[in-house]
């Protein structure tokens, strides 16, 4: 294994999608199917944080969960995202409770029901907070 290939989210309306990662998130679409499909239906695709992700048109999912997708950012920048995706109109979230020193998060649904998340804290901070959370609770 080598690590992720791709991401796909399947979206009913491909530009409304190029709005929300390009737009709202910064992505840079380097591909576009347009009326052609050499899958399984048109496509997209974008790089966002040296991630691909790519956009099929389909029927996106009925229902919202919490299943999502994370993107790591610096903590100054979130200001800038929430006030990016807020100007396409994409929903932003409360955000969650948060224990120390785990990070900040900005959880934003898309137009087809999937959850975004940026993050500014790494695997290891969040298993670090989680072990002093373990110690503090360890009788004494």
């Amino acid at each position: 294994m080598r690590g992720i290939s791709h991401l796909t989210f399947v979206v009913a309306d491909l530009e409304r999608m190029r709005r929300f990662l390009c737009e709202g998130l910064g992505a840079t679409e380097v591909y576009d199917s347009g009326g052609d499909t050499h899958s399984l239906s048109r496509e997209k695709f974008f790089l966002l944080g040296g991630v691909w992700l790519a956009a099929m048109e389909g029927e996106p999912p009925a229902r919202r969960s919490y299943q999502h997708v994370a993107f790591r950012v610096e903590e100054a920048d979130l200001p800038g995202y929430r006030q990016r995706l807020a100007a396409i109109g994409a929903e932003l979230l409360p955000p969650r409770p948060r224990i120390a020193g785990e990070g900040q998060s900005l959880y934003v649904h898309d137009f087809d029901n999937h959850l975004f998340e940026l993050h500014t804290g790494s695997l290891e901070e969040r298993l670090a907070s989680y072990a002093s959370l373990r110690a503090d609770k360890r009788p004494g």
